[in-house]
């Protein structure tokens, strides 16, 4: 299963919304360097979908504020 994120970095609050079946939208307090902010967001999935963070891959967009991860 693919998941399309668009992600916000360095915001106030870590806070995720759905926007359609396949898309979410994610805010994180973490930086958008060295990997953080995409950690902060997988982790944020993670629990909303209730799956293993380890499970979750980026595939697409690690410099970019639009990514797809894929679900194992």
């Amino acid at each position: 299963m693919f998941i399309k994120l668009r992600v916000h970095p360095g915001e106030r609050r870590d806070k995720i919304m759905k926007k359609a079946a396949d898309a979410y939208e994610v805010w994180t307090k973490a930086k958008p360097e060295r990997g953080l902010a995409n950690a902060s967001a997988i982790r944020q999935l993670s629990l909303e979908l209730g799956v293993e963070a380890k499970k979750i891959m980026l595939v697409k967009g690690a410099q970019s504020s639009s990514k797809i991860v894929k679900i194992i």
